[in-house]
């Protein structure tokens, strides 16, 4: 029964030998519940997201077993290619506005685990057990319900590594064959690109302790000569935060008056370009505590992969690039991964080894 918290991975810098090999898929991690006519669709907190994807309802009561309980993502595509960002667009507290997003931005699921099927769990069955029969339960699964790919080749595994980041997935996940389904424990290992981006620093938010830097404001000017804000940098021990507010005092600007992100506080300016403070998608509201610099300093910090325009994850701080203009950070200097037809892993037969 509802809730129940999904497995979890814990980061490698390397693919390792001897495992089960899938995507890291870029989307919400879901645990869907079917008993008959219900389906109930948990998130990795354990909150309901049944409401905003009513067509996936549908879907997944057309294609998965009268009673089960499968682990996996929800994800939009658009031109094969995964859309975090348009998935995020689904989040909204009107039905209304639901409602028309489930037609104009329709969503999938990729079960990739399966934690029971009729009366039996199988959460104690190892993954390799468990992968049998999530194949053999959803092989007759039709679009947009899909099973994801998987492999015990390490050598394919290190292809996939490579091509599907152009389809907007950002790297691996490797399971041991024999582990039992154990919730919220990191028992799986995730493989992610790194690569690194020299960034303006724009602004910070304070902590939430209120004693230094909570984290850094990125910026990077696109091809009009706009700064956009492209993500944050926010993972300091507090001994650092607390350096960081006091090395970055003589940037603080009086008022956001001159500065490039100085019309945030007005809705319409977030459609014009990026900045922060826009509108949560989960709370609906702004995020106003955050302090304008000078855009003048460069950093030089690690990120996996981009979402459209800005960095989809927290990104790493690195080192300070003293010897690099601000406005020489620009999109230009990010590799582009080769593009990659989403469609063409998705079609592919889920038992295929």
């Amino acid at each position: 029964m509802p809730p129940v918290k999904p497995m979890l991975a814990k980061l490698a810098a390397r693919i390792p030998d001897g495992m089960q090999y899938e995507a890291k898929w870029d989307g919400f991690r879901a645990i869907v519940f079917r008993d008959g006519d219900e389906v109930e669709i948990g998130s990795r907190t354990g909150k309901s997201l049944k409401r905003y994807f009513p067509e996936l309802v549908t879907a997944l009561l057309a294609n998965l077993p009268p009673r089960c309980v499968v682990d996996g993502e929800i994800i939009v595509a658009r031109d094969g290619r995964l859309e975090f960002e348009l998935l995020q667009q689904r989040i909204h507290p009107a039905d209304s506005r639901v409602r028309m997003l489930a037609e104009e931005i329709p969503s999938s699921f990729v079960a990739f685990d399966v934690l029971a099927l009729d009366d039996e769990s199988l959460m104690e069955q190892p993954l390799g057990e468990r992968r049998e029969r999530l194949v053999d339960a959803l092989k007759d699964a039709r679009d947009p319900v899909f099973v994801a790919p998987a492999t015990q080749d390490v050598e394919l595994a290190r292809q996939w590594f490579d091509e599907f980041e152009g389809a907007g997935l950002d790297g691996l996940v490797a399971k041991g064959l024999t582990i039992p389904y154990r919730p919220d424990q990191r028992l799986m290992v995730k493989i992610k690109h790194e690569r690194t981006a020299d960034c303006v620093l724009a602004g910070l938010r304070p902590h939430k302790s209120g004693q230094g830097v909570g984290s850094l404001l990125l910026g990077l000017y696109d091809s009009s000569g706009t700064l956009q804000h492209v993500g944050v940098c926010a993972s300091f021990t507090m001994t650092r935060r607390k350096e960081l507010m006091e090395e970055l005092e003589p940037l603080r600007m009086s008022s956001p008056e001159g500065h490039p992100w100085a019309q945030w506080q007005r809705e319409e300016a977030h459609t014009e370009s990026r900045m922060p403070g826009a509108p949560s998608r989960w709370t609906g509201t702004k995020d106003l505590s955050w302090i304008p610099l000078r855009p003048e300093r460069v950093c030089e910090v690690a990120y996996d992969h981009m979402e459209g325009d800005r960095f989809r994850h927290t990104t790493q701080f690195r080192r300070w690039r003293t010897d690099r203009e601000a406005r020489d950070c620009t999109y230009a200097q990010l590799e582009e991964p080769v593009s990659y037809d989403l469609s063409r892993m998705l079609t592919d037969s889920p038992g295929k080894p």
